[in-house]
């Protein structure tokens, strides 16, 4: 059996990539105004769903539900617009 550390047997490229997944890329925090307003937007509608929940009114529940769904849409079109992560629309500043 060798004494040396399992790490030093792997090249460089093999230990990045893990079960066919490249380690080795960025892939960001999706902090991008389509992510922000996905997210707030999906907050709000749990939020409605929550409280609809509490005080047992189906309509409202489904309400909340659907202004869930109405977020992810909102997201998706703002990616596609370019707003995203690296979107065309933005200043991409590094940061």
């Amino acid at each position: 059996m060798s004494k040396a550390p399992a790490s030093a047997s792997k090249t460089a490229t093999e230990s990045n990539v893990r079960h066919g997944v490249d380690h080795s890329q960025e892939l960001g925090h999706g902090n991008s105004p389509a992510a922000w307003t996905c997210v707030i937007v999906m907050l709000v509608g749990a939020l409605i769903a929550a409280i609809a929940f509490v005080i047992a009114s189906t309509p409202i529940f489904i309400a909340g539900a659907a202004v869930m769904v109405l977020g992810l849409i909102a997201g998706y079109i703002m990616r596609k617009a370019g707003y995203g992560v690296e979107g065309s629309k933005l200043n991409n500043s590094g940061h």
